[in-house]
């Protein structure tokens, strides 16, 4: 069995709440390799004078408030992954989920830090994120979110997420994590990038929205299938399509007038890139259940475009289709 929403991949992180880091996960790269390389450094010199390596310079397991989550989450995940345990003590499944993230974050050495937020004290976080259920389990890499599982887990299917995650990290955002061996004590094995979708990554990452268009369409010749050359593009279009946007005149077009189908397309892309996923989709939904022939036809396109942008697997997005489905049947 494979973890429920458990895909990770570059593209799962690329599918982030807020596209607008996009821009600056190469920055985020730059500075996570400059303590990889610190770190590096560090650990030869005491090898070298017979030192024992000193472990990571952050505690694995944190409790985390709303007033805390900033410092102790976004900022921290620039330099390793940090894994969200959202909990309640009213949740049976979240005593059992816990202790197991738990034990596996002193396992992973530093790899990864488990946050643990109980949404009962902490509900302005548990609104923000949307969440459904508990237990539910994210990810925040180099600032970016990436939603990992609901409910209870077996350890090896948490296992078989986390090591995914710590891999597309390193390779995708140069987010390392400490000192600590991997699970097992074994190295992650190495899986290299294709060189076309590096070029096209890079291209994104640089802001060169052009460039990233072409070198994923590129990539589609090759590779039609690619889930990952389809949602950098996705990704790419919508950066390109709200770059010259006013968005306040934007806005007030689409309050002014919600059957003008042009200003509602318009600002949900505006929301996607402000990262408000719900509000993106429901103005879609709400704009197909309102319109008929070519501009319902519009509406839905652009609705699918932007399920591809954010990821098939996102339960926002399975919400959506839902609805989608409702006002459309």
């Amino acid at each position: 069995m494979q973890p429920r929403n458990s895909h990770l991949n570059s593209s799962a992180l690329r599918g982030a709440v807020d596209l607008a880091a996009v821009k600056a996960a190469g920055e985020a790269a730059q500075k996570a390799e400059q303590a990889r390389a610190e770190r590096a450094r560090q650990a030869a010199a005491a090898e070298e004078a017979g030192i024992a390596p000193a472990g990571p310079a952050y505690p694995l397991v944190i409790d985390v408030t709303e007033d805390t989550f900033e410092a102790e989450v976004v900022q921290l995940s620039g330099e390793v992954p940090v894994v969200i345990d959202f909990r309640s003590g009213r949740s049976a499944l979240s005593a059992q989920l816990s202790p197991v993230l738990e034990s596996l974050a002193e396992e992973y050495a530093g790899r990864i830090v488990l946050a643990r937020i109980d949404v009962d004290t902490s509900p302005v976080i548990a609104q923000q994120f949307g969440l459904q259920a508990v237990p539910t389990v994210m990810a925040v890499v180099a600032g970016q979110l990436v939603p990992l599982f609901q409910g209870a887990e077996s350890e090896s299917n948490i296992r078989q997420v986390l090591d995914q995650l710590i891999m597309v990290a390193e390779q995708r955002f140069g987010v390392v994590g400490g000192a600590g061996a991997p699970a097992g004590g074994e190295q992650l094995p190495y899986v290299p990038e294709d060189p076309a979708l590096a070029a096209a990554h890079d291209a994104l990452d640089r802001g060169d929205l052009g460039g990233a268009i072409q070198a994923y369409q590129n990539v589609l010749l090759d590779q039609p299938g690619s889930t990952e050359a389809k949602l950098g593009l996705a990704q790419a279009q919508l950066l390109r399509r709200v770059e010259a946007f006013d968005p306040q005149a934007v806005r007030a077009a689409a309050a002014a007038d919600p059957k003008d189908v042009a200003a509602q397309l318009d600002a949900a892309d505006l929301d996607l890139v402000g990262g408000h996923v719900e509000d993106a989709f429901g103005r879609l939904v709400d704009t197909v259940g309102r319109t008929f022939g070519e501009d319902r036809d519009k509406a839905r396109l652009r609705l699918l475009e932007l399920f591809e942008v954010i990821g098939t697997e996102d339960s926002r997005v399975t919400a959506a289709r839902g609805a989608l489905a409702r006002v459309l049947f």
